[in-house]
């Protein structure tokens, strides 16, 4: 019978022990996020708070009632989202002028069908719920470089005029898929197991 062999059975042994780590703090993750969407749901509930200024947005903030004033749109950007009647479409977001100094205001005026529409709005009070700007990039990207930090949005309850009033938020909108990931690492640390395992039967029967 031959020997095991010393370094390919360590590196395969630590390659398996990250595994089982990553499986474990996803499990970790999986808690922290019940306790965040928890929050959330609570903060929908709770009564109306200032908009917050400086990004990124605090845990205790997002999904709070809030209202703030755009004093001049100075740009738009559109996003893809789902209106309140369930359909989807080109969401319209307006960069506001608040007078003060600070990243400015972002606001979600509601849904269109037509990617070309523009919006007549050039401000004015705006009532709603505090959310995160979409974000975007690879999470590949992601790895390699640091990403600007998502400003908070205001959607608008009251849609401009010729839209649908976009969805508001709610913490079925965002996954919890860290059981499913920690279950993926121990598979693979598993059948990480199992494989080098038949290789070394198979050369100890060479």
């Amino acid at each position: 019978m031959k020997r095991i062999p010393l370094i390919p059975t360590i590196l395969v042994g630590l390659a398996m022990a990250i595994m089982i780590a990553m499986g474990v703090w996803q499990i970790q993750r999986k808690g922290e996020k019940e306790a965040l969407l928890a929050l959330y749901a609570a903060n929908l509930r709770k009564p109306e708070m200032a908009f917050p200024a400086m990004a990124p947005v605090p845990d205790e903030a997002m999904f709070r009632r809030s209202a703030a004033t755009c004093l001049e749109v100075t740009g738009w950007r559109i996003e893809g989202g789902r209106a309140l009647s369930g359909g989807t479409g080109y969401r319209q977001i307006a960069s506001c002028r608040t007078g003060a100094e600070g990243p400015g205001l972002l606001v979600d005026l509601g849904v269109t069908q037509d990617p070309a529409f523009k919006p007549s709005w050039t401000g004015g009070p705006v009532s709603g719920w505090i959310a995160s700007e979409p974000e975007h990039g690879s999470l590949l990207g992601r790895l390699f470089s640091t990403p600007p930090v998502a400003r908070a949005l205001l959607i608008s309850a009251a849609p401009a005029p010729g839209l649908e009033p976009t969805q508001p938020p709610g913490v079925g909108d965002i996954p919890n898929n860290h059981l499913a990931y920690a279950v993926q690492w121990f598979l693979f640390a598993g059948i990480a197991g199992i494989i080098y395992a038949i290789a070394l039967k198979r050369r100890g029967g060479a």
